[in-house]
Parts: structure tokens; C-alpha cells; sequence
């Protein structure tokens, strides 16, 4: 189900940005807008470009909140450091456990510091 509504988030992303990209700029606040008519440059386009721009950014917030809720729903109660110290093995006679096989620890005096090109 999460995977369902971040398809759709992403979508909605989308058009959002393509709808936004195609708007004019009315203020021309990076010097590059409002010059002679273009495509949508009229009042009705442009207030229907607003009344899109709306709904995606509406469907797009409330998508966010859903896929919050859900995330939410099926986290754990625990974190994942509380599930690593569970399942680390435990210590007999207050000896250190042993680490795993393939640890990145620093290597011993008997490795190479750099490795070999054999």
C-alpha cells in the first residue's frame, strides 16, 4: 500500500512541477517574465492554471499526510538499535563477544597496509 501511494506522490510531484514551470510570472521576480503574449497568457488560462496549481498542491499535501499516517502505523515500538542489542550474542564469564567475520577492523601488524595488485 505505501508503495501504491508513493507512485502517486510522485506523480503528483511531477505535474505539480510542470504545472508551476508553465505558469507565467506575473511579478517577473527573475527579471525574465511578463514580456508580450505567449501560449497561456491570457486571464482565464492563467486563473485555471491557479485553480490546478491548488489542487495538486492540495492532493499532494494530503498524500503526504496519508503515507505519514501509514508510515506510522507500521513502525516499529522499538528502535533499531534496541533490535541490534537483542539479538547480539550474549557475553560468558564477562568476556567481550566475539565480532563478526567480515568487521572492518584496522588491519594487524602482519597485513599490508595497501593492498597487493597480484
Amino acid at each position: 500500500m505505501e508503495n501504491v501511494i508513493l507512485v502517486i506522490l510522485l506523480i503528483l510531484a511531477l505535474c505539480l512541477i510542470g504545472v508551476v514551470l508553465i505558469q507565467r510570472s506575473e511579478g517577473g521576480g527573475l527579471g525574465i517574465g511578463g514580456g508580450g503574449g505567449g501560449v497561456v497568457s491570457g486571464r482565464g488560462a492563467a486563473s485555471a492554471l491557479g485553480r490546478v496549481t491548488w489542487f495538486l498542491g492540495a492532493a499532494f499535501m494530503s498524500m503526504c499526510i496519508i503515507m505519514t499516517i501509514l508510515a506510522a502505523k507500521n513502525a516499529a515500538d522499538n528502535s533499531v538499535i534496541d533490535r541490534l542489542g537483542s539479538e547480539a550474542p550474549a557475553a560468558e564469564d564477562g568476556a567481550a563477544p566475539a565480532l563478526p567475520a567480515g568487521d572492518l577492523l584496522p588491519p594487524t601488524s602482519d597485513e599490508p597496509l595497501t593492498p597487493r595488485a597480484d
